[in-house]
């Protein structure tokens, strides 16, 4: 079902260019001008002679900022990674920041989020390669988010972590004590050692000069108030299977800040959307904020530019990933995984949603043949047209 209201909406009613950085100027600008004839389009027409109905899919900006771009994304990354997994069980461990660190991350966000994906992966390899855990190298795979559910900045790294590992022989090892505490590692033992990490990483950073501190910030004291306060690292119960892991995975990959689905409604003035208080037993409250606030609040959730939010350690941790999964398969005794195969557009849209992309809209008989492309003067063509579809618009 089609949402009512999008982000995209908000961006294109609201002024903001004279408060943002040129990078997320042009990200707006993306978003703001997608699936619209500002992106260029595909001009199709109907081949049934009695009908000859024009049709035009306007491009969307592929953005990954977008609330309207990922779902085609989401489902081909889901089927790459289901060659990446084993029939073992897996955990999901969340790593945040305290919020008195948003002070520092704000203008040093690219070597503060490296940091914290370094330090949740140190924490776990260091756990999971000592003997008294496991003594073994793990499948880890972490994904940075930075909002809360009222697009407050919260950084924070989900991690899915095998519940075992592989030795230099391939032989897999599962945890053992994992089995009497219910989840991956005990609290009093992950939160000290993250902790340490990041804060002994980040003095040495401070000191050596890459880090701006703001003149409003005395780091040595907040260096002590971190180290006194608690750090928040979050161990789920073990997950289902295989597949169940894969799409949950998924669909933390790809989220972005805020939904379509949560915008309630737009006024000329203001924007109101859902959102689930965890601190009031994960009732579903509505918020209301001006359209300046509510892009503000987006826009410190754009990324830097080439920021890989997505990364993979242990045994997923280099290019040959695949062929130590296989590797490992092979000393279980189970099949390797098929080479993957990549579904074409519109047989994915038929499959996955009931929807024939090439059925014209009007006479609901004939079919959609492209009769040309048209792109913007100032962008060039996708890189590979012939998947590169005009509008995903079709599914929603």
């Amino acid at each position: 079902m089609k949402p009512r209201h999008t982000v995209q909406q908000i961006i294109r009613q609201t002024a903001w260019a004279e408060y943002v950085n040129p990078f997320s100027h042009q990200v707006l600008t993306n978003l703001a001008n997608c699936r619209t004839a500002a992106l260029g389009y595909h001009h199709f027409q109907c081949d049934d002679p009695g009908c000859r109905h024009i049709h035009y899919r306007y491009h969307s900006c592929r953005n990954r900022h977008c609330p309207s771009c990922n779902w085609q994304k989401q489902d081909e990354w889901q089927e790459a990674r289901m060659n990446e997994l084993l029939p073992v069980k897996y955990f999901h461990v969340v790593f945040t920041l305290p919020h008195e660190l948003n002070v520092l991350v704000m203008g040093n966000r690219e070597a503060l989020f490296k940091l914290l994906f370094g330090s949740a992966s140190r924490c776990l390899l260091t756990l999971c390669h000592d003997p008294q855990w496991l003594g073994a190298t793990p499948s880890i795979t972490s994904v940075l988010h930075t909002w809360g559910q009222q697009l407050s900045f919260h950084p924070h790294v989900h991690c899915i972590v095998s519940g075992g590992g592989a030795d230099n022989n391939n032989r897999w090892h599962n945890l053992k004590k994992s089995v009497r505490y219910g989840y991956l590692f005990p609290y009093k033992v992950m939160e000290p050692l993250y902790k340490g990490y990041f804060l002994e990483r980040l003095n040495k950073l401070i000191g050596d000069g890459k880090i701006k501190v703001p003149e409003s910030c005395n780091w040595k004291q907040l260096k002590d108030i971190l180290y006194r306060k608690e750090w928040l690292v979050y161990a789920k119960q073990p997950m289902g299977s295989v597949s169940q892991v894969v799409e949950y995975l998924a669909r933390y990959a790809h989220k972005v800040a805020i939904s379509n689905y949560r915008i309630l409604e737009i006024t000329e003035n203001s924007v109101s959307f859902r959102y689930k208080d965890y601190a009031d037993h994960k009732r579903m409250k509505t918020m209301v904020l001006s359209l300046h606030e509510f892009v503000r609040r987006f826009e410190q959730h754009i990324l830097p530019k080439g920021f890989v939010k997505m990364r993979h350690y242990g045994i997923l941790g280099n290019y040959r990933r695949k062929q130590r999964v296989n590797a490992i398969l092979a000393v279980m005794q189970l099949p390797p995984h098929p080479p993957g195969v990549k579904i074409p557009y519109q047989i994915r849209m038929l499959e996955k949603y009931g929807v024939d992309v090439t059925l014209c809209p009007k006479c609901k008989t004939g079919h959609l043949l492209l009769v040309a492309v048209v792109f913007p003067m100032n962008r060039g063509s996708p890189k590979n047209l012939k998947n590169a579809n005009a509008d995903e618009t079709t599914k929603r």
